[in-house]
């Protein structure tokens, strides 16, 4: 990030309160960290609160210090507070989004409201976690929340959301809780929680649990999804939204839900970015989204005309063909603007025939059929990107090879799609429990192919997620996949590809067993959200990026990332091998070491649909002193035909000593997964 960017005067100065505890009904605390400007005891000024499990004092504070100091010096106590079981607060933290952390979030909102320094008007922000339990506590209406920002969140925890997908197991959901438990099992600073740090510490490792045995225990929508999800009553959302993703994040139909369906003012902006904020988006261009938060913030905490509401209800970034990478600095394209949502434009249909084509009308029925092997996915990215490179999807020819694909006659014009493209099939299945990935791709006249967009389902969901059903083999049946949405510009001489295939493993786990589909085309279409250019679009001009300058930290040891696609001929079988390694980092503030590695191994036979196995191995050290303290995690999920078999270790290290040590095995019954 270019240092023009960095701003050191705002319009009121700022103090930072390093720490400081908020107490709770029950008697916990929880942890924070505050900006406000330097004369709020006597000019009181709204309050915005962050509440996430991620560290405060280290994993977020580079983070946090270029976005609250510069919203703070705008006039917001801006606060950062560590979820109860996390950073430097008390308790346990036992899963995502429970009742216990929602009540947490009414009581510090209440909380903020009453003090001298706040006007008693309060708003949240946040990404990720973040942003769904803004959404969450949103819905339980505390008088005091004036309005919300939400970045890459979702309203529906079970369809669209790290664990599930068209009711296919995702292969993110295995290294999400993965990362949680690494977390769970770290200790507070012992600067600021004393000598209780131990016992905290001790408490943490023993009460967090091993959640990825909880979610495979709902394996459909029961209410344990439902729980936390505002689409099971979007009037209970009575404050105004501002509604944020990117084009490669995994969130990014929420969005357009929330636009649609949520009955407050609201506004929504997807970028090309990954799973960041957009100040500091990746793929870029960044944006100057702190200018919009204070404008947004401005208009709902202090009443004041920003013309924010004036904006138009989205505004997305029109991505311009490029050639597939499995990252990018930077993405061409240009804003573009709609005034509401969903628009009126009419969908293109495109008809799924023989001869691998597109047609622009339907065509005789023809009976086709795909078997893919189980390698095909590997080339397919996470489900989220973190723009960590290369988690994007690469080239797709070699994917498309085990896929039935079709393909439209070139392009005679640019064509520009916003919205969701849908994939209707009419199909038939050797086997009671199959699934369906479906590809969007930009077909190059090299040759060279580019994922635009992809949606998959497991069929035995195809008329609903809570009360899934198994297929009857051999009987035809009609499904209608919804890929993500996209706005994307596709140029003259380019082909549409529409790719199918049986398995889209690690992204996806595979069914029980090999499956054949037969396509029928008579009755097999794609719907593209087609979208003419508009004048208007050339005036939506977004402000350049701004922030707080950065954290002090040094890096003492630079962290080596990897994305390895290992295939073994000799012993028939594939490998995806992640490392993500953040280094040694050095905070000089606090005279703080942190350091952290993660790797993770998908592995899968040949053929073999109950060899898949995803293996997890997270470690990370704290130090300051004589302080140190180690912790090693490991899961691995492997299955067979009617099971999933969890294993799951933690270890613990005080100096060279190990304190602490567990192990964890569950099986785990499939349900028409």
């Amino acid at each position: 990030m270019s240092s023009d960017s960095y701003r050191t005067n705002f319009p009121r100065p700022v103090r930072v309160v390093e720490h400081l505890t908020i107490p709770m009904s029950d008697g916990v605390h929880l942890a924070a960290k505050l900006w406000l400007p330097e004369d709020a005891e006597d000019n009181p000024v709204p309050a915005v609160l962050e509440l996430i499990p991620y560290r405060k004092r280290d994993g977020t504070a580079q983070r946090d210090a270029l976005m609250h100091p510069y919203v703070a010096g705008h006039g917001y106590a801006c606060i950062r507070v560590d979820i109860r079981g996390s950073g430097d607060s008390e308790g346990t933290l036992e899963d995502e989004y429970l009742q216990r952390e929602l009540d947490d979030g009414v009581e510090i909102i209440a909380w903020l409201a009453a003090q001298p320094w706040c006007t008693g008007a309060v708003g949240m922000i946040g990404i990720s976690w973040g942003g769904f339990n803004g959404l969450q506590v949103a819905a339980l209406q505390p008088p005091s929340l004036k309005a919300i920002i939400t970045c890459c969140s979702t309203d529906d925890r079970y369809a669209d959301d790290v664990h599930y997908m068209g009711g296919c197991l995702l292969g993110d959901n295995l290294s999400w809780s993965a990362v949680m438990l690494s977390l769970n099992s770290l200790p507070p600073d012992p600067d600021l929680v004393g000598d209780a740090w131990r016992s905290m510490w001790h408490q943490r490792l023993e009460g967090s649990g091993v959640w990825l045995d909880t979610w495979l225990q709902h394996q459909h929508r029961d209410d344990y999804w439902c729980h936390g999800s505002i689409c099971q009553d979007y009037s209970q959302v009575q404050c105004p939204v501002f509604a944020v993703s990117g084009w490669a994040d995994g969130y990014s139909n929420a969005v357009f839900r929330m636009l649609e369906r949520l009955d407050v003012p609201r506004l929504g902006l997807v970028g090309p970015w990954s799973h960041k904020y957009p100040h500091i988006g990746l793929p870029g261009p960044a944006i100057g989204f702190l200018q919009e938060c204070v404008r947004w913030w401005d208009h709902w905490l202090k009443n004041r005309d920003t013309g924010m509401m004036e904006l138009p209800t989205l505004r997305a970034y029109m991505l311009d063909s490029q050639l597939p990478s499995t990252g990018y600095a930077h993405r061409p394209g240009r804003w573009i603007a709609e005034d509401g949502w969903p628009t009126r434009h009419p969908s293109s249909v495109l008809h799924l025939g023989p001869g691998a084509r597109l047609y622009d009308q339907a065509v005789d029925d023809a009976e086709l059929s795909v078997h893919s092997p189980l390698s095909v996915g590997l080339h397919a990215g996470k489900w989220c990107s973190y723009s960590a490179p290369p988690d994007l999807p690469d080239d797709q020819r070699e994917e498309d090879g085990g896929a039935l694909v079709f393909d439209s006659a070139p392009l005679p014009q640019a064509m520009e799609i916003l919205g969701a493209p849908v994939v209707e099939l009419e199909l038939s299945s050797d086997q009671p429990v199959a699934m369906v990935a479906v590809r969007l791709g930009d077909v190059r006249p090299d040759g060279a192919i580019a994922r635009v967009s992809y949606g998959i389902l497991n069929l035995t969901h195809r008329e609903g997620h809570a009360h899934p059903k198994a297929l009857e083999p051999g009987r035809r049946f009609t499904a209608r996949v919804k890929l993500n949405d996209i706005a994307q510009s596709f140029p003259a001489g380019h082909r549409i590809r529409v790719a199918i295939s049986t398995s889209y493993w690690p992204l996806a786990w595979p069914p029980p067993r090999p499956t054949r589909l037969r396509l029928f085309t008579g009755n097999s279409r794609l719907l593209l959200p087609t979208r003419a250019p508009r004048a208007a679009d050339q005036k939506i001009v977004m402000p350049p990026v701004e922030m707080a300058p950065p954290h002090p930290t040094n890096t003492v040891e630079q962290g080596e990332s990897s994305w390895r696609v290992i295939r073994d001929l000799g012993r028939g079988q594939s490998d995806l091998h992640v490392v993500v390694d953040a280094g040694h980092l050095y905070f000089p503030d606090i005279g703080w070491h942190m350091s952290a590695r993660g790797e993770e191994r998908y592995r899968i036979a040949h053929n073999d649909f109950t060899s898949a196995t995803g293996e997890t191995l997270w470690t990370r050290h704290l130090a300051r002193g004589e302080f140190s303290v180690r912790t090693r995690t490991r899961q691995r999920l492997t299955c067979d035909e009617e099971h999933f078999y969890l294993d799951a270790e933690i270890d613990a290290h005080e100096g060279e000593r190990r304190v602490f040590s567990q192990s964890f095995t569950r099986v785990i019954d499939r349900k028409l997964v």
